[in-house]
């Protein structure tokens, strides 16, 4: 099993992140983020919006203010 264990915004739509296996990697969510049609995700074409992502440490991976989040093992797939 993985999980996030350290997030930083870097810039545009990237983020770098740690996982618990010492995986590093900056996976940069562009078309990712401008092709959603999901309204939780919507916020997060805002790039001010999009640099708020945290590690939910109950989750286990990133998120966002509003709830939106990734599952780990997408972002590790990235």
């Amino acid at each position: 099993m993985v999980w996030v264990v350290d997030a930083k915004y870097v810039k545009d739509y990237q983020i770098w992140l740690r996982f618990n296996d010492n995986t590093e990697k900056v996976v940069d969510f562009k078309n990712k983020v401008l092709s959603e049609k999901r309204p939780i995700f919507l916020p997060l074409k805002n790039l001010d919006y999009f640099k708020n992502v945290f590690v939910n440490r109950e989750s286990d991976t990133i998120q966002w203010p509003n709830g939106a989040d990734i599952a780990p093992e997408t972002l590790y797939g990235m």
